[in-house]
């Protein structure tokens, strides 16, 4: 079985820096692209960042310079580096990924979640 395991979030004032980690693991699946989204109460969930296997890279318009989304494709783990941190950023940020199994069947997995919360 295939899942996505999170870590790094936590409690931070304005101006600090988290970064978040997601590992997939389990055995015969490929992964494509790899991404976050986060969602406060009451709103849609919005897309993060995301980074696909050749590295290209994707983000929230309003977060470019700020957050960072990387790789370690050798280790199936996505980050994300988020810089002044500011209150609005106050989230459950998830992890993505998709890709296919060893039988080729379409995949697409989601994190359970982690929290970040930006006191000001």
């Amino acid at each position: 079985q295939v899942q996505l395991v999170e870590s790094g979030g936590g409690l931070v004032q304005a101006g600090d820096s988290l970064r978040l980690s997601c590992a997939a693991s389990g055995s015969s699946f490929t992964i494509n692209t790899m991404g976050w989204y986060r969602q406060v109460p009451g709103k849609q969930r919005e897309l993060v960042a995301l980074i696909t296997a050749g590295g290209s890279t994707k983000y929230l318009d309003s977060l470019k310079g700020r957050f960072t989304i990387s790789r370690d494709s050798a280790k199936n783990t996505v980050y994300l580096q988020m810089n002044v941190l500011k209150p609005e950023d106050t989230a459950l940020y998830y992890c993505n990924a998709d890709g296919h199994t060893s039988t080729l069947h379409y995949l697409e997995l989601w994190g359970q979640g982690t929290l970040v919360t930006v006191s000001s």
